[in-house]
């Protein structure tokens, strides 16, 4: 069976240790992100020297989801038919996190967590090199007899490289009065969780419909302003008076770097008027090329009107707002290709201690016991 796996380029299934397929689907979509593996490759040769010494490794998170995911990559081929993710779960509790096999879990927070976990990993280490550990000083016995004049090779640090999720998202602030705007404000994110807007009759729901409304203005009320505090201590601001020093802003948010690979996750649980759950059942199209231009943040200044055009045209030609037709676009700079769309198939479970129901929906994981399923997905972009 081992062999014909080889030949066929099968990969092994993922056991169910209880009501794991939350954490299999995560593992098999992760899996088809090379930027990630690659990510986890460099970022675990810091342990080569200490596992080649110890057996005591399986308790880094970054070395364990790599052993994982290089056999689901078929990276490296194994003769079991079934591989055995429990080593995640028992290395995630040694990191304080409690997760439960026999219960059913949420993908899009276990994402989080393993992303947040990595972080604290990289954090945990220590940011100078010590010259013991540092490779590149070991010699040979026969060049130990002389002395070579010059520079140590540099060291590359770790605890500085971003996993391939993170980007930082920009918020900017306008005050409607005043229009002076706020210095922005950069925040960071590992996925897009976007809400569907509302649908058009006889218009299909494209993806670039939902990053639109994310980055859609709002306005927020009641909100002091710095500058019309200043211009009310003057006294007069256009031959009026200010009476009150708050006021309304508009609020617009940004990508204000992109990550290497973007994970969009969809929302399909919205709230009626009395307070009632509601499934989301529209059906999103996307292109195999999505182009980021006009979601990405840009220095405000003069432009051109050549630039104006440039922008004008791009809004109207991007893929998926009019027709959803597909197609790569020419003349842009932030262009990205989907590699891989994961669905997974869950019964959604509502209590009063959940108010809400978020997804990371990736690999192909269904279950014939579940009376009917909410589709999601994630994608990656490369």
């Amino acid at each position: 069976t081992g062999r014909k796996r080889r030949r066929r380029g099968l990969v092994p299934g993922l056991l169910n240790l209880g009501n794991t397929c939350f954490m299999n689907s995560l593992l098999q979509g992760l899996s088809s992100c090379p930027s990630f593996i690659r990510w986890l490759e460099e970022f675990t040769t810091q342990y080569r020297t200490e596992q080649e010494k110890s057996q005591e490794h399986h308790q880094y998170l970054s070395v364990t989801l790599l052993q994982l995911l290089r056999v689901l990559s078929c990276q490296e081929v194994t003769e079991d038919d079934v591989l055995d993710a429990s080593c995640l779960l028992e290395v995630l509790r040694m990191n304080r996190w409690q997760i439960s096999s026999f219960e059913e879990q949420d993908a899009h927070e276990l994402f989080h967590v393993l992303t947040s976990s990595l972080e604290d990993e990289r954090d945990r280490q220590p940011r100078v090199t010590h010259l013991f550990d540092v490779h590149s000083l070991e010699i040979s016995p026969v060049q130990s007899n002389f002395c070579v004049a010059g520079s140590l090779p540099p060291v590359s640090n770790h605890w500085k490289s971003q996993h391939p999720f993170h980007g930082r998202l920009t918020s900017n602030m306008v005050c409607k009065h005043c229009e002076h705007q706020s210095p922005v404000r950069f925040d960071t994110f590992d996925s897009l969780s976007l809400s569907i807007p509302a649908a058009v009759w006889g218009r299909p729901m494209t993806l670039d419909h939902c990053l639109h409304h994310f980055i859609s203005s709002e306005s927020v009320k009641d909100v002091v302003c710095d500058n019309c505090t200043k211009i009310q201590a003057e006294g007069i601001l256009n031959g009026q008076s200010i009476e009150n020093q708050r006021t309304t802003f508009v609020k617009q948010l940004k990508l204000g770097k992109l990550p290497q690979c973007l994970c969009i996750h969809l929302q399909r649980l919205s709230w009626s008027n009395q307070g009632t759950p509601l499934k989301r059942h529209e059906h999103v199209q996307f292109n195999e090329f999505l182009v980021m231009d006009i979601y990405k943040y840009r220095v405000p200044g003069p432009k051109s009107s050549q630039e104006q055009l440039s922008q004008k045209n791009l809004e109207e030609t991007t893929p998926g707002i009019k027709d959803g037709r597909a197609g790569k676009p020419s003349g842009t700079s932030f262009v990205h290709k989907i590699v891989q769309l994961f669905l997974h198939f869950r019964d959604p479970i509502f209590s009063a201690e959940s108010s809400h129901e978020q997804h990371l929906d990736v690999g192909l994981c269904k279950e014939s016991r579940n009376r009917f399923a909410i589709p999601k997905f994630a994608v990656q972009f490369g």
